[in-house]
């Protein structure tokens, strides 16, 4: 428990109460603002030459 209250601290993971239950939810916004700052750019050519191997098998 102690490590999603760091991951709801840092705003990654939603907690909803139901009673006893406790449900947590993972919040996609900031693991797409880390995407798209981070990874796409890395990601990007290695989709591009994917898809023209596709194009080309085709």
């Amino acid at each position: 428990m102690q490590h999603l209250g760091v991951l709801e601290g840092a705003g990654l993971v939603i907690a909803k109460r139901e009673g006893r239950l406790r449900w947590n939810y993972l919040n996609v916004v900031p693991v797409q603002e880390i995407y798209d700052r981070w990874i796409s750019r890395f990601a990007r050519p290695s989709v591009e030459l994917l898809t023209r191997l596709k194009r080309d098998l085709e």
